[in-house]
């Protein structure tokens, strides 16, 4: 009975020995893609303005929303939906655009250039 265990213990070093002799493969994790670059090229009108200056470009928006020192304004028209966040600077004072989203009414992505053109264009708009 010894001598079988002896065996079976031999056996298993002898093949734990001839797999670590091989090459050793690396499964490599996918290449983590840079997050996108989005242009300001048309967005001069929005970026940098306070809640005023939106509602005199667009008009009444169509949700206003504040969370802590973040304030969200929505635009609309029958082509695209804008949404526009507002913090105020570093140094305080009043809230200004520092991003913006932009999607088409069915949820499908627009240029945010484009979408602003046509919130310009739309009635209410200027």
């Amino acid at each position: 009975m010894r001598s079988g265990f002896i065996a079976v213990v031999a056996g298993l070093t002898l093949s734990a020995c001839a797999a670590s002799t091989g090459p050793v493969v690396r499964q490599n994790a996918p290449p983590v893609p840079p997050p996108p670059t989005y242009g300001t090229v048309g967005l001069e009108r929005v970026l940098g303005q306070n809640a005023n200056a939106l509602t005199g470009l667009f008009g009444q928006p169509q949700l206003d929303l504040t969370e802590g020192a973040g304030r969200k304004l929505q635009f609309g028209s029958n082509i695209c939906v804008l949404d526009a966040y507002l913090y105020p600077p570093q140094a305080g004072g009043v809230p200004v655009v520092r991003h913006i989203d932009s999607r088409q009414r069915n949820g499908a992505p627009i240029d945010r250039a484009s979408c602003v053109a046509a919130l310009t264009r739309r009635d209410g708009g200027r």
